[in-house]
């Protein structure tokens, strides 16, 4: 079974269609960049398989759970899939410690000194044990990414779903940030990742999905969608061209 299925999913916003019977799925230890450009769905997509977005049509099931059935705690199930957003989501007024500790305590049910333990693992992994004592305003925007991923980690996710992790950053700050998501990938968590970076795709993904206008339109190997251009579909080869004039 994959550790991510998503079958026929179709959404709106109002009379807007936003996805258009979107399925793939995602084995075990795969990692899988979801790109395309503004607008065409892929954040969307991702929000539906930790039921952040409610989908009208299809269903998702992600580890066995499925999450059309009526009996599925959606709150015990989002603690169980790790979300890193594109704009940090830590707790302002608390420490980078207690940021990591509070989400064992309140949905893990962990004593605070496990949670404690569990999240000093996951910094000093991320680099930041130093930093435990900071508040996230005194970090740059890329360490409170780090303690972003560091966070969702300490949950034991059976996998980690990033949404644009990158597009907040200064340039400068990317690549700490892509280095911590390639370590996971070689250690062999289940990934998921909506990203513009090309060359994290290049250098990291198993596979890459292309989405336009709710819709996936290529969906295939890492080496296939870059190096077999013939074969793409001809909006791929535009958004491809784009992104080789900007590079």
């Amino acid at each position: 079974m994959p550790m991510i299925e998503i079958q026929h999913i179709s959404k709106w916003y109002g009379d807007f269609q936003v996805l258009t019977d979107c399925t793939t799925s995602i084995e075990k230890g795969e990692v899988v960049v979801v790109c395309g450009p503004s607008g065409s769905g892929k954040s969307t997509l991702i929000k539906t398989v930790n039921a952040l977005e409610p989908f009208q049509e299809g269903n998702i099931i992600v580890d066995g759970t499925t999450l059309k059935d009526p009996k599925t705690d959606l709150a015990k199930f989002r603690s169980r899939v790790g979300m890193v957003f594109q704009h940090f989501e830590l707790f302002p007024h608390m420490t980078v410690l207690d940021n990591l500790m509070i989400g064992q305590i309140k949905v893990l049910k962990r004593s605070k000194e496990e949670a404690k333990k569990k999240a000093l693992q996951y910094l000093d992994r991320v680099g930041l044990a130093a930093h435990k004592d900071k508040f996230p305003g005194q970090l740059s925007g890329g360490q409170q990414q780090r303690v972003a991923i560091a966070r969702g980690l300490c949950m034991d996710p059976v996998c980690m779903l990033f949404d644009e992790p990158t597009s907040a950053l200064d340039p400068e700050m990317v690549g700490e940030v892509l280095e911590v998501m390639g370590t996971l990938a070689k250690e062999g968590m289940t990934m998921m990742c909506v990203t513009h970076e090309m060359g994290f795709a290049k250098k990291v993904s198993n596979r890459v999905i292309f989405m336009d206008q709710g819709k996936i339109l290529e969906d295939c190997s890492t080496q296939e969608f870059f190096e077999n251009l013939d074969a793409r579909h001809e909006r791929t080869k535009y958004f491809l061209e784009k992104i080789a004039m900007v590079v």
